[in-house]
């Protein structure tokens, strides 16, 4: 699924303008779906336009500049239906979060619980977001999707609270970590000169 798919979808639902689009893409309520940039949103929209897929009209208001209003055709939306026919790509799921857990043995305890407060700051953030927009919608597709977002957040936070006390186990303190890493780098060192000294005494044997 691509951006020009994600266009056609919001269009279906709503007329908007270009900068309306672009802004529901990225941090809006249809940034969850496909991963679109600043600079993608109006090449896809003029060649929808090219296309006959959408139209675009003029809007002017005393004092404002005119706007761009982008709307669907029924060519535009059979195009969306054969585009959503094909089979979902696997969902892309990334997290800082989970690099610095995967590393929390060697992080002091403090970084691991702030980072474990973070994260769970972040998704009950993105869980009112996600309520907001359930609550508004009138669209019952909408109002599912919105209802799965919810159950995978409020599963992750509930996971995360009972859990956090093994993670935060794994952390060492200050003291320890700074030993950790010190003995990391000393042991590094020292195989680096084993491997030297072994080079050394192999060359010097020819």
């Amino acid at each position: 699924m691509n951006v020009r798919t994600l266009c056609l979808a919001i269009l279906n639902f709503e007329d908007a303008t270009g900068y309306e689009i672009r802004k529901m893409s990225i941090d809006g309520k249809y940034s969850h779906f496909v991963d679109a940039s600043y600079g993608s949103i109006y090449p896809a929209l003029n060649k929808l336009e090219n296309d006959a897929l959408v139209t675009c009209r003029e809007e002017s208001h005393p004092g404002k500049p005119s706007r761009k209003i982008y709307s669907i055709t029924s060519s535009g939306r059979e195009e969306l239906i054969r585009s959503l026919l094909e089979p979902p790509a696997p969902d892309v799921f990334r997290s800082e979060f989970l690099m610095i857990a995967i590393s929390a043995e060697m992080l002091p305890r403090d970084v691991v619980i702030k980072a474990i407060d973070t994260h769970k700051a972040q998704l009950q953030q993105e869980l009112r977001i996600i309520e907001q927009i359930e609550a508004k919608s009138v669209h019952p597709s909408f109002n599912w999707a919105a209802s799965y977002g919810m159950h995978c957040m409020s599963q992750s936070l509930k996971f995360l609270e009972k859990s956090r006390a093994k993670l935060e186990a794994c952390a060492c303190s200050n003291h320890d970590s700074g030993a950790g890493l010190a003995q990391q780098r000393h042991d590094a060192d020292d195989l680096a000169h084993r491997s030297d000294a072994q080079m050394a005494d192999q060359t010097g044997s020819r």
